[in-house]
């Protein structure tokens, strides 16, 4: 661990010592594609002595091919922290849904028409293969779902429930309909404008940046984030220079202090070189 960094006086510009990012729709492109300029700017960091991690709703496993060419050695934050694994998979900490949750959660989003998955350790758990956006995630995290008839019995042990739907309307309702049901039970929002994102109430980025900056002996002054989705909206508070994506919605670009292009055009690369590294 690095030591702490005594508090800057006034009128002083802190040093980032970390940059937090978002994955899909922020460190990778439309078609999930790691391009060249930002495995660049992430060499450029490191280059600087600045800490680089990710966190993502994405499984453990649908991070996976990101470890190698980004060459992490922080710990990877998965279902919005709510699994926090080092490189090689191991587990550090998790938390999961309350069992008696669960199958009301599910209810819920199926009053709104959501189509239901359900994440429980390293499985990803479907009722129908050829259901919406079932084969672009198969595709994004590189491993194939488990088909049940039912989600009954899967209620143990659950980090993630996602609602799925292409009318981003009942997404967004949905979302407020979970956190007006069962409060501070539940974290809730979108992780696309397609998938509402159910998780641990700790299991939010905003928890995550905490966290790095625990681990790190970091001020939130020292913290970096860069995010399009409104569930990034958390993090942002809790770092030092919060960026949004030119491909986030205006809500999520006012949350943030800096707005960069978007990630068809480089955008997490375009926000290290003009605002981190110059910070």
């Amino acid at each position: 661990m690095t030591e702490p960094t005594p508090q800057a006086g006034p009128g002083t510009q802190v040093p980032i010592r970390l940059m937090l990012a978002d994955v899909d729709g922020t460190l990778v492109t439309q078609d999930k594609v790691l391009t060249d300029r930002a495995l660049e700017a992430v060499q450029l960091l490191r280059n600087a002595g600045i800490l680089f991690a990710i966190t993502s709703g994405r499984p453990p496993r649908g991070m996976e091919m990101l470890i190698k060419p980004l060459d992490l050695q922080t710990p990877i934050s998965a279902f919005n922290g709510g699994v926090i694994v080092k490189p090689d998979m191991t587990v550090i900490e998790q938390k999961v849904l309350p069992e008696q949750l669960v199958p009301l959660l599910i209810d819920l989003m199926r009053s709104f028409e959501l189509s239901v998955w359900i994440y429980r350790g390293a499985d990803w758990f479907v009722t129908d293969r050829k259901g919406p956006h079932v084969d672009r995630e198969a595709w994004t995290v590189k491993f194939e779902p488990t088909v049940v008839p039912s989600l009954d019995g899967l209620a143990q042990g659950v980090a993630k429930i996602v609602g799925v739907s292409d009318d981003h309307g009942a997404v967004t309702s949905a979302a407020a309909a979970a956190q007006d049901k069962f409060g501070n039970h539940v974290a809730a929002a979108p992780s696309q404008p397609y998938y509402l994102d159910v998780t641990h109430p700790h299991a939010n980025k905003g928890e995550v940046a905490k966290y790095l900056s625990r681990q790190y002996q970091l001020t939130a002054d020292e913290i970096a984030t860069i995010g399009d989705q409104a569930n990034d909206v958390l993090m942002f508070a809790h770092s030092g220079l919060s960026i949004a994506m030119g491909n986030a919605d205006p809500q999520v670009q006012r949350a943030a202090r800096r707005v960069t292009t978007s990630n068809e055009k480089d955008g997490f690369a375009e926000a290290v070189t003009r605002f981190v590294l110059p910070h």
